[in-house]
């Protein structure tokens, strides 16, 4: 691309035509604040939204001061990015959003990584001289987002997540002047629309206008319930990304001081989502071949090409917004509700315990996890099979809430048998890592032979689709593997006009798989992170004495003790769902 040198302050920059001054700036270290500007790396952003006005800076031969997010670089401009001017703008309109802000910032769920709070002590702000009417807009509580538009500060950053990079179109601007919000058309609630839950617009909020719903609470009464026997299963992408709310670097692997921690908060039993993993792999991959043996068979009724199921905000879209392709996902549930399944089946059995004196926490990367606890089908008579779901950042803030030293907790392992599992359960916290998972055991339940290397590298990588060709002894297996919901859009369009080749599609609907999902430790775009956090996971997979999931041995048994076989009627009772036809 064509160069182009600038001025900014008192350096001399050298970059593409078409960028604007605060990715020019920022490139070169010179930071310039904003509130609604976002730079997501390898996301589509059509437009952003340039409404607060933190970001204005000086141009000379301009009149007025300029978005440094709105205005592209020019060849010899000269920037001032903290001249008196500009210092004096800001503070005024920092002090104007403030004046239509609550000021309970002690009990905000934001508070501490909270933007507009950062900012402000920054501007060095100690008082607001505007006084007037405040909105007051009604506070929705979800299963898992909370929304208190009091708080929004009309930056748009969720409006532009949604639509523009999620492309599900759940939020958007409604009214004018005074009383402009960000909402679900006709003010409906997240719960009435097209919403997913995925968490995406959360985790880009500056404030505490939207959040996630905290279980942490109802948790420790849980914990101090004596009737009560309280187990906990870890999703593969948590370990990886953890840490860093302790300090630790991204990419730290925190695995057995997450076990260790959990304990010390007094989980009866410390199990690991990767178990149910493993068991995924077994219910959807003989899913996948057994679809795929009776199309090459000659079966035209059969259904193709097969999309995973392990993602609930991924099937919150596909049942409001694809509804006329119900019968092309797998059936097969999602790890945690697998683990729910089984653990107050089986394991209440093999333990001697009540279903109803068991509670089944989940921690997950993901707030549609929430969501998807209280879906009617995963439950029993009422009682569901998993009770609740918190995210990583709840559980940094109940082992810190705890006084629990996470730094210095020795190692220490998962419970079994629902804590066992192989490498390949660890990677489905990364785009493409189900569909690895899955080739390795597909692979030799379709030919018979063991596969001479396990590490399929064409499926990985951060790209937002991605293609690959695989070789199943003479079969080639098309597959496709997409992160973002805007992705899949894409991939689900093809579809829908008959111009889809795959055989096989994982579809994961935040950036970079699980590992970005809408509970995680705040990312804030940087790919840096998301590969530093998909590198951990691919690391503990090397690691493993076992790498597939059909060599593992508590799989192995529960499938000789309970389920008999994959795809069983037993199985299919407990481990496979069905879809429901969500658009208005």
């Amino acid at each position: 691309m064509e160069k182009i040198s600038l001025q900014i302050d008192q350096h001399q920059i050298e970059t593409e035509r078409g960028t604007t001054i605060i990715e020019a700036a920022r490139k070169s270290g010179i930071e310039i604040p904003a509130l609604c500007y976002m730079n997501l790396e390898g996301m589509c952003i059509k437009n952003q939204p340039s409404s607060c006005r933190i970001c204005v800076v000086e141009v000379e031969g301009r009149r007025n001061l300029a978005p440094a997010c709105a205005t592209k670089c020019e060849n010899g401009m000269k920037v001032r990015t903290s001249s008196m001017r500009v210092l004096n703008a800001r503070k005024t309109v920092m002090e104007l959003i403030l004046s239509d802000h609550p000021h309970d910032c002690l009990i905000c769920a934001k508070s501490g990584s909270c933007q507009l709070q950062g900012l402000t002590n920054k501007l060095r702000i100690r008082e607001v001289p505007f006084e007037g009417e405040r909105n007051r807009f009604e506070k929705e509580v979800s299963p898992s987002i909370i929304r208190d538009m009091n708080k929004c500060i009309y930056c748009r950053r969720c409006e532009t997540m949604c639509n523009d990079v999620q492309t599900v179109g759940a939020l958007g601007a409604v009214n004018r002047g005074f009383d402009a919000t960000i909402s679900p058309a006709f003010g409906n609630k997240l719960s009435d629309s097209e919403c997913t839950f995925c968490g995406q617009c959360v985790a880009v909020c500056p404030v505490g206008a939207l959040t996630e719903n905290d279980y942490t609470n109802r948790l420790i009464d849980d914990l101090n319930n004596p009737r009560k026997t309280v187990i906990v299963q870890t999703a593969p992408a948590v370990r990886a990304a953890l840490g860093e709310e302790f300090g630790f670097a991204p990419g730290t692997s925190v695995t057995g001081k997450m076990a260790s921690a959990l304990r010390e908060l007094g989980f009866d039993k410390v199990f690991d989502t990767d178990f149910a993993a493993d068991l995924t792999i077994m219910e959807e991959g003989s899913e996948v071949l057994a679809r795929l043996n009776a199309f090459l068979s000659g079966d035209k009724s059969v259904k193709l090409p097969v999309l995973t199921s392990c993602c609930p905000a991924w099937v919150n879209f596909f049942e409001y917004q694809f509804p006329d392709m119900l019968d092309i996902p797998s059936t097969a549930r999602s790890p945690q509700q697998m683990f729910g399944a089984i653990a107050k089946t089986w394991w209440t059995e093999k333990m001697g315990i009540k279903r109803e004196d068991l509670t089944v926490v989940s921690i997950m990367p993901c707030l549609a996890k929430k969501y998807e606890c209280g879906r009617e089908e995963f439950s029993e008579n009422g009682n569901p099979d998993v009770d609740y779901s918190i995210s990583t950042r709840e559980l940094a803030g109940l082992i810190k809430r705890a006084n629990i030293d996470f730094r210095s907790l020795p190692d220490s392992d998962f419970d079994n048998p629902l804590g066992e599992s192989t490498g390949a359960s660890v990677i489905f916290g990364a785009t493409g890592g189900v569909m690895e998972a899955a080739l390795r055991t597909a692979y030799e339940l379709h030919t018979g032979m063991p596969l001479a290397k396990l590490d399929f590298e064409e499926v990985r990588g951060l790209q937002g689709i991605k293609r690959a060709v695989v070789d199943m002894n003479g079969f080639e297996l098309k597959v496709g593997i997409a992160h973002g919901l805007g992705n899949a859009r894409k991939l689900l369009n093809e579809i829908r006009r008959g111009e889809s080749v795959y055989h096989v599609i994982e579809i994961m609907a935040c950036p970079g798989g699980c590992i970005g999902g809408g509970g995680q430790p705040l990312h804030r775009g940087n790919s840096a992170v998301l590969k530093a956090r998909s590198n951990a996971l691919y690391e503990e997979d090397r690691s493993k004495p076992l790498r597939k999931s059909h060599e593992n041995p508590y799989i192995i048994k529960l499938y000789e003790d309970f389920l008999g076989k994959p795809l069983s009627e037993k199985a299919h009772h407990l481990l496979h769902t069905h879809y429901f036809n969500k658009s208005k």
